[in-house]
């Protein structure tokens, strides 16, 4: 009861404000009324009275209810940062495999135009071979009764090299490359962007397209004036002016440098296909390793 009374004392001349030894007595009591405390005291006592075992059993209780809240907050985004890593960690395989699936039609792509611009070759590298033979049929490859094409007429044609790149345009810049490693991603380029492909790709395209010009242009400046008729799909008018063609050196001329650019581009193909065989090893290669690894909780070891 003494300790009580003591309490119950307040002097009037502090206006309600506790001395230092009423302040400190306060841990040892029920506390001091709310009412008698300065303003700092009022605002962190949530009840009618204060007391110092009190506080501080509320701040320990408060700064253990943070470092829960704090660490569940922390390792939930941890928790989500992981998952996010996974999730593209997956996405990135599985562009692999899609990059690996469009390599391999690459492959394909390229072993179907060797072989054409090896028949291509064959073909006119006989022709040009036989140019002044003086047959008859001379102009015309003949396979069977009502079955022949006119090499003179598929002289223009031209199939640009240019193979499928699909899957590689989507993800170039959605972070797989970065998922790979340095040699890898350099194969991968060299495939896609690289200077033997940019080579064979001009050389198939805007270099041909130099030869069929100057063909078309020497039919249209000289042929049209000095033949009757201009009829490429007929075997009469290959027949009749056989002699004409085979006196135009500039034609057979013609033939003869579009050969070489044609052995050219057979020495790239063959270069970019060991290119495309290459990057096809190591992204399988790559790809057995990430698919191999284990993952637990969006953790990989």
């Amino acid at each position: 009861m003494a300790k009580k009374d003591e309490f119950d004392k307040i002097d009037s001349d502090k206006d309600g404000v506790i001395s230092e030894d009423e302040f400190a007595n306060a841990s040892k009591s029920a506390g001091v009324e709310k009412e008698k405390l300065n303003w700092f005291l009022k605002l962190i006592t949530l009840g009618d009275r204060f007391s110092m075992g009190d506080f501080f059993d509320r701040a320990k209780k408060g700064f253990v209810e943070f470092l829960i809240v704090f660490f569940g907050v922390l390792v939930s985004f941890g928790v989500e940062q992981k998952g996010d890593d996974f999730e593209d960690r997956e996405w990135n395989i599985e562009n692999l495999h899609n990059l690996k699936a469009e390599m391999d039609s690459i492959k394909v792509y390229t072993l179907e135009k060797q072989e054409v611009l090896g028949m291509v070759m064959e073909a006119y590298k006989e022709l040009y071979e036989t140019w002044d033979s003086g047959d008859k049929y001379q102009f015309i490859w003949i396979y069977g009764k009502d079955d022949y094409d006119f090499p003179l007429e598929m002289y223009t044609n031209r199939d640009p090299f240019n193979p499928p790149r699909v899957v590689y345009d989507a993800i170039k810049l959605d972070g797989t490359f970065r998922f790979l490693g340095s040699e890898i991603g350099q194969s991968v380029y060299n495939t896609y962007e690289g200077q033997d492909l940019k080579y064979l790709k001009l050389n198939t395209d805007k270099e041909e397209e130099v030869f069929t010009r100057k063909f078309n242009d020497r039919v249209d400046s000289k042929w049209v004036f000095d033949l009757e008729e201009i009829d490429f799909d007929s075997p009469q008018f290959w027949i009749k002016n056989r002699e004409y063609v085979e006196n135009d050196q500039y034609v057979k001329y013609n033939l003869f440098k579009r050969m070489e650019l044609w052995e050219q581009t057979a020495e790239q193909i063959e270069r970019y296909l060991k290119v495309v065989e290459s990057s096809i090893e190591l992204v399988s290669e790559e790809i057995k390793i990430k698919d191999a690894e284990i993952t637990i909780v969006y953790w990989v070891f």
